[in-house]
This record gives structure tokens, sequence and C-alpha cells, in this order.
């Protein structure tokens, strides 16, 4: 909403040396969004003055039409004799009153006026367009003034083209301040001044004389007025500060019925129609449309209705949508004026409608014709319907003044009587919610300046104003009082959250998991949920794959992807391609993402889901009750890594990414979660079949759980999603990994004696896992063992076919004294014995001379 300084001074006393930017400033203290304070006719300098044409010589010898004027601008040159200038509009003619912009003056943009020679003449000044003065972006013609003005007489005070415009960004809960009414009860509200309310009108009572209207759908619409004026003239115009001020508001002046409409509404937020009576056949209908009923609206488009459009209508059909807009049918003819006979045509009765429509059902229709029209904006946010009778007596006053109509005395008005709403509130409410104290005289006097009536003492029984339908309970009247008291007169307080709380376990473990990656060299991706049947198909899955059945959106927000995900790679693969494909680079010289996040994943046992109601909090067998119908939500971790983990120079040769990096961030997030994982071989899409590890948790005892995969991808997959060569995954079940490492975290035994080390190097068979291997390694040596690392593997023809050796690195401690020689390479003996028995491995190396 644009409201014009000058216009708001009419509503209120503002003191004089206010300016735009300090109304903002109090406007935007009252909680309203002043985004910006427009200054017209910022650096305009005159002389600017009216001209009277005198003579027109047309300059043909030029490619586009020229013209050499003679303009009298009377004394504002100093001399009174007319000036002459060169123009390039054929808009006006001789007799006609133009705005004239002599030597000396400026124009807003610094553009500066002085007499030169152009085409042959010397042109002392120029006309001017409404662009030129900045008053619109009209370059087709220059202004031609009504004819009453006097030459010499000063434009700049005439067009009103200096003034202040607060440009402000209603939010939906303050409907009414898309008035200068509304704004204007702000401003006085603001400053403590008294409002001149434009609404206070005297409206003459209803009869039975005024248009017949027949309302059939009362809670579509529960507020009708209709009133008649007849001998309009055709060819009146509006004055020129009508048409200032829709220019200001950001509205183009189109006739004088159509602008005082718009003027009304703007002034008072009630938006209003005028047919033309002498279209409308019959009397004025409102219901909701015949399912196929067709209306050409004013914008020239043949709509086709829904059974749920309220429409106004006559005997012929629907004649405007209600709320929105209206119809071509009955609009106000434009006037014409016979060549001839000298006599103009065009509407000379209209009919004024004043109506409220139903919120809801105007944001319906307005949405299902994409129709979005000053009157829906309004209507959707809340229109006073009080002020139905004034808008139409102030639209016909208007008329009557400007087009010399006369109202006929018929008034009609239809209304659906109901109480007022009522609140009751606890005189200490505002204060409990704010944090500080109100008194009751405070909270009474606010709410009486927000236009409420306030009864009682300890408890206030609030009766709320009209135009403000957002007021519904009592946090809203706690609201106006916090915010005409001053926000910036609340204390700064830090909340005190309640002891024993804070994150959750799973909430740390998510936090550590996302710290470890990232220190890891991987780079945090968040995806959207959603993923469609041609994603599953990219990553090879069986048809029977329990990961393509999946939660399908009833309102997706693409219908490629109208499920949601039940696993994190497609997402995660999706944004390795797009970074490729720009050129990223990672730290490392390659791409490495992740990512943590909910997977959807339906067991079949869902119930459906209830429709909870919305005026009180659901029971907890509600809520138990939509839980059941939830699919299980586990959450994820997954990384996605290729092209080089590590680039090669001076420090030596780099390191491209492989599947046992893809295991190695796997390990990453185990450790975060303080769980050891056991690694086997499988095969499971989308990971390649012999490059693909299979994620276990758990002890013998307990058993194995199956977390997760990781590897290198599938070549097919890798063609068919667009990724670099041998790109690689890994997906674990953060919340199963979660569980097998406990709450309750050991304390480490930390052992101030050194370290014994021993390496041993056993030959197994090829089929034979390292896990397995070093499982044996770990029962056989004991309680001395501190940890077994495999740092190498060998294959080649001096071990045999089919054989494979493991160098394993053994580190032994005790936690009261110092090994001895004996006792460390008793251990490594042993262990070396459990393996040979366990996984019939053969010791190929000896004993490391590493030492105690």
């Amino acid at each position: 909403m644009r409201a014009p300084l000058s216009w708001l001074r009419e509503y209120v006393d503002l003191p004089a040396g206010e300016t735009g930017r300090d109304v903002a400033a109090k406007l935007i203290a009252a909680g309203l969004e002043v985004e910006t304070v427009d200054r017209l006719g910022s650096g305009l300098k005159g002389p600017l003055v009216v001209g009277k044409v005198l003579a027109i010589e047309e300059l043909t010898e030029f490619k586009k039409p020229i013209r050499y004027c003679q303009v009298d601008v009377g004394q504002a040159n100093g001399t009174g004799e007319p000036q002459n200038i060169v123009c390039g509009a054929s808009n006006f003619v001789v007799g006609d009153k133009v705005v004239v912009v002599l030597p000396g003056a400026v124009l807003p943009g610094d553009f500066a006026i002085s007499a030169r020679k152009t085409y042959g003449k010397v042109s002392e000044g120029m006309i001017c367009s409404a662009a030129e003065l900045d008053m619109g972006d009209d370059h087709s013609g220059i202004i031609v003034l009504p004819p009453e003005y006097e030459p010499g007489t000063d434009a700049i005070e005439l067009l009103e083209l200096v003034d202040e415009v607060l440009d402000i960004a209603v939010t939906p809960d303050r409907g009414y301040c898309l008035s200068m009414r509304g704004i204007a009860r702000e401003t006085a509200t603001a400053y403590g001044l008294q409002l001149r309310d434009p609404a206070l009108l005297d409206v003459p009572t209803p009869n039975a004389d005024g248009f017949q209207v027949n309302v059939s759908d009362p809670k579509g619409c529960d507020r009708f007025a209709a009133r008649t004026v007849t001998g309009l003239r055709p060819e009146a115009t509006s004055p020129l500060w009508l048409q200032r001020r829709l220019q200001k508001s950001g509205m183009r002046p189109v006739s004088l019925p159509v602008d005082i409409t718009n003027y009304v509404m703007l002034e008072l937020g009630s938006p209003l129609h005028a047919y033309d009576r002498s279209r409308l056949e019959g009397p004025i209908t409102v219901r909701r449309a015949t399912p196929g009923e067709l209306l050409t609206t004013l914008d020239g488009t043949k709509r086709k209705l829904d059974a749920e459009d309220l429409v106004i209508a006559d005997d012929a059909g629907p004649i405007g949508l209600a709320g929105v807009m209206g119809g071509i049918h009955s609009e106000i003819a434009d006037p014409e004026q016979d060549p001839e006979s000298g006599e103009w045509r065009g509407t000379t009765e209209v009919v004024v409608e004043a109506a409220h429509f139903d919120p809801v059902t105007v944001a319906r229709s307005s949405r299902r014709h994409r129709i979005s029209s000053e009157a829906s904006r309004r209507f959707e946010r809340g229109v006073d319907p009080e002020a139905a009778a004034a808008a139409a007596q102030r639209t016909v006053d208007l008329l009557v003044l400007l087009a010399g109509g006369r109202a006929e005395a018929g008034v009609t008005q239809f209304v659906t009587p109901h109480g007022p709403h009522t609140i009751k509130i606890p005189v200490t409410h505002p204060g409990r919610v704010a944090g500080v104290e109100y008194d009751r005289e405070t909270v009474v006097h606010r709410l009486l300046q927000v236009g409420c009536d306030v009864y009682g003492q300890d408890e206030l029984t609030v009766t709320v104003p009209s135009w403000r339908s957002d007021l519904t309970d009592p946090n809203d009247l706690a609201e106006e009082v916090i915010r005409l008291e001053g926000y910036e007169n609340l204390p700064s307080t830090l909340p005190r959250p309640p002891a024993g709380r804070g994150l959750t376990e799973r909430q740390r473990l998510h936090r550590r998991v996302g710290r470890a990656l990232a220190g890891a060299g991987y780079v945090e991706a968040l995806n959207y949920p959603f993923v469609g049947p041609d994603s599953f198909d990219q990553l090879g899955l069986a048809e029977d794959d329990t990961r393509r059945r999946t939660v399908t959106l009833v309102n997706p927000l693409s219908d490629e992807e109208p499920s949601l995900r039940t696993t994190l790679l497609p997402g995660l693969l999706a944004a390795l391609r797009r970074n490729e494909g720009r050129g990223s680079q990672g730290s490392h010289g390659g791409l490495a993402l992740f990512e943590t996040g909910l997977v959807f994943l339906p067991t079949g046992d869902e119930s459906r889901a209830e429709r909870l109601r919305v005026d009180a909090r659901p029971g907890d067998e509600e809520i138990a009750s939509l839980d059941s119908a939830l699919p299980r939500q586990p959450r994820y971790a997954a990384a996605v890594l290729a092209g080089p983990r590590e680039r090669p120079g001076w420090w030596g040769e780099g390191h491209p990414a492989v599947w046992a990096d893809a295991v190695e961030a796997a390990r990453c997030v185990a450790g975060a979660a303080r769980v050891e994982l056991t690694v086997r071989s499988a095969q499971f899409e989308p990971w390649h079949p012999g490059r693909c590890a299979a994620l276990f948790v758990g002890d013998g005892e307990g058993g194995e759980t199956l977390v997760g995969h990781a590897g290198e991808l599938h070549p097919r997959v890798v063609k068919a999603l667009g990724l670099p060569p041998r790109s690689c995954a890994m997906e674990l079940d953060l919340d199963a990994v979660e569980e097998a490492g406990g709450s309750v975290v050991p304390a480490p035994r930390i052992s101030g004696f050194p370290v014994a080390t021993r390496d041993v190097a056993l030959v197994v068979d090829e089929s034979v896992p390292a896990a397995r291997v070093e499982k044996a390694l770990r029962e056989g040596a004991g309680e001395l063992l501190e940890s077994v690392r495999l740092f190498d593997v060998f294959t080649g023809e001096q071990l045999g076919s089919g054989k494979k050796s493991l160098a394993y690195a053994l580190r032994f401690r005790a936690r009261d004294r110092t090994l001895t020689a004996e006792e460390a390479s008793a251990a490594r003996d042993a262990a070396v014995a459990s393996a040979v028995e366990r996984t019939g491995a053969t010791l190929r190396g000896a004993e490391s001379p590493a030492g105690a």
C-alpha cells in the first residue's frame, strides 16, 4: 500500500515539520513494515508552469513528426512574450493547456533545461510528458491539462509534484491498512493525535425504492449496498487532484466513474464496483455459479466458472466474479464524441455496488482463476463490513460533485444480522505475555486506541471493532497492547531451559558424525527427501527390492519425484554429478560429500490416518493413532566420493578414491558412535559385486547386525547416472549403529608403561576374510593385546595359487609393568597359534625386532 504523506495529513494533523521518514519510523515502531519512503520531485526546480498553445508549425523535412510551437506562459518568462518550443509529440492542438518547463529549471534526474538549437530552430524550453515529470511511465504524449487553468500558473503546486510516499508491506493480518483510513488510524495512534475518520458519513436509511438486489448466499455475502446515480456527464474527466492521488498510490487513471471507485477503495478500504445501469437486465443477484457458466471479465478473458464461485448476476447471467473482478458486459462505457454533432456518448447512469464477501470464498476464486486484483487482495485479508454503506455514499457524493450526476432517493442495503465479536481477557494477560507489568489503565488505553470497547475490572470484556477481523483471542489483544507500548521497551532476557534437558543422545551422535566426516574431508550436502521410480532404475535395484516400496505423497512438489526416499544415495549421487559437471574441486582434489537424514520405510502395517480437530490439542489416543499411521523413519548416514582422494605432489604419489575409502568413511561414522565395524565381502546393489563390503556391528554372543554397505559403485550405475569413473559410496543405518554402541561410554584404560610391537605375516587361502584372521588373533593374544592393524596384503607366485599373505602389526602393553621380550613373544605366539587353528593359516614371516 502506497500512502502519500499529503493525503495522510487530511486525516491526521501531523506536526508541520514532520517528514515521511519520521512518520515511517513511528509506524515501524508500531509494527508496520514500511519498506521505502519515496521522495517525489526530489531535485525538481522551476520554473514549471501552465502554458497555452497559440500556434503549431509542422516541420516536415525530418524522418519523424516535429512541431514548432508558440506557447503562452503568462508572465512566467518575465516578458509575457510567447515561448518558442520544439516538440515531438502530436497529441495536442492549438488552444490546449500544457505543462511547460522554462530554461533554468531542473527536472527529476538532474536534467537541466536550457535554450538550445535543435531541428534548425531554437527551443526555449520543453513541453512535458508524465514520464519526464516522474508522474508515471507514460511516454506516449505530453500532458494536456483542463482548460480552466490560466497560463503561467505554477505547475509544481498544481500537479502536486513534490511529495513523499510511504510504501508499506501490509501483512495478511492487517488488511485494514490497505487503505488510507487504516494507515491514518495507525498514524494517529502512534502520534497520540485525533483521527478524522473519512467513513463517518451521513448515510440515508434503506428504503424500498432502491435498485432490486437478491442475495441467495448470505454466508458468502453478508453485506450488499446499492445506490443509483443518473444524469452523469460522459465527457466529465477526473480532476487533477484525483488523478495525482491515484498515480501516487500506484494506480492508473482510467475514467471518472472508475477512478472514483478506485479512489474510495484506497480511502476507506472497501472495494466497489460501478455498473452501467443501461446494460443491466433485471435485478442484481448474488449467488453461486452454475457449473460451466461463462463470464468474460474486464481483462477480456472468458472464464469457465466453478460451482464454488460466488458471482454477481442479472437475468442474462453472471456480470462479475464477486470480490475479484467485474464482467465486461456491464462495464462503464468509454466516452465518445460524435464528430458531426459534437455530442458526447457514454455511460450516464450507474449502479454502485459496495459489498462484503467471505474472505475464503474470494481467495479460492482468485486462485482458481489466477486473478489477483486490488479488490481480491483486500477481501482476502479482511474488509470492514460496516464500511460498505459509507463507501457507497462517498462514491455517490463524488459522482454528483465531479460528474454532475443526480443521486436517486432509492437506497438498497442487505445485511445479515450478527452481533459484535467479544473477547474476555484478564487485565494481567498482556503483561504475562510480554514479561513486563502493564497496569489496567495502560491496557485499557491501548485497546481503546485500537478501536475496541472495553468493560470490566480484573477481567476485561473487549468488543472488537468491525475493521479488525484479525482479533480473535486474548493473545491478539495482548499483541496490540505490547506493540503500541513499544517492542523496544521490552527487556532483553535470555530464556532459561529447565534442568535436565538438552540434546538427546541421538542428536549428539548426529553432530559427532557430521564433525568426524567433515574432519575426514567430506562436505555435507542436504538434499530433498523425494525420489521417483527412475532413481531406483538408475541404481539397478531389482523389482522386488524392498527399497522400491515407498510412501507416495498426495501433493508432491514434482510429479517426477512423488515418493519419500528409502535411501540417501539418489540425492547424494545427483549432488555429486552436479558438482562434477560444474567443475567443483574438493580440498583433496576430488569430490567427497556426505549426508545424514531420515529415510522412510513403510512396513505395510500402517493404519489409516485420522483427521484431527483443529480447535483443541489432540488427545494421547489420537496422537498414538496418528503415529501408527506413519512409516518407520530411521536416520541414515551416507557418503559418496570420486576422483583423486589425494593429489600427487612433491610429497609423493597421489591416491585415487577407491572402495577402501568408502569403507573407511563407514569406520569413521562407527568410530563417532564408539562402535567397531566388521567388514565382509558382499554383493548388493548398486555396488560393484567384487568391490562391495557388508558392514556389521555386534559380537558373537548377541549376534551381528547388518547396518550398511560400502564400496565402489557398479559400472552400469556410474554410466546411468553420469558419474565419474569408479565412484564410490557408503550408507549406514545410523540408528542401528547407535543402538549397538550403547549409551554408557567406558573410560579408556591408560597405561604409563611402554608398548611392545610385534609383526606377523600369515598365509591363508584367498577366500578367508581378513576380518576372520584378525578376530582369531585378538582371541588368541589375550588381555595384553592393545590393538591389531592390517598393514599389508600380498599375493604372488611365491605363495602359490589361491593364497594371500596378510601382515598384521600387534601392539602389546600391560597396565602395571613393562613387558619383557619373552612375555610379548609368548602373547604373539599365542595369537598366531589361534589364527593357525581357526583359519588354517601358516606363519610366513618372523617376529619384528621392534621390541619392547
